[in-house]
């Protein structure tokens, strides 16, 4: 099931050292909190303000992409299987 959509439009003044307030309900949508960081994703003329940590989980999946069929895994059951004997093998040293 796909994560809803959420849109609106919010705008900030930036300020004369370019800093910018990410205002409440952006970041509420975002899931930014106090000391999280953010990434700017510059796409042409359009920027996207990211969670800098769904932003690297993201680009993970985007990198491992196929990697799991190429090793063999084709269901949720095989990793599952993998998993608890790579536990196996680890609890046996």
């Amino acid at each position: 099931m796909a994560a809803a959509t959420i849109e609106f439009v919010n705008d900030a003044k930036v300020m004369s050292k370019g800093q910018v307030t990410i205002p409440k309900n952006v970041r509420e949508a975002l899931g930014i909190n106090v000391g999280d960081r953010v990434t700017f994703v510059v796409d042409g003329n359009d920027v996207h303000v990211m969670n800098s940590a769904v932003y690297a989980l993201k680009r993970l999946q985007q990198q491992m992409k196929g990697e799991a069929e190429k090793a063999g895994f084709v269901s949720e059951d095989d990793i599952a299987e993998w998993i608890t004997e790579s536990r196996r093998k680890g609890s046996a040293q």
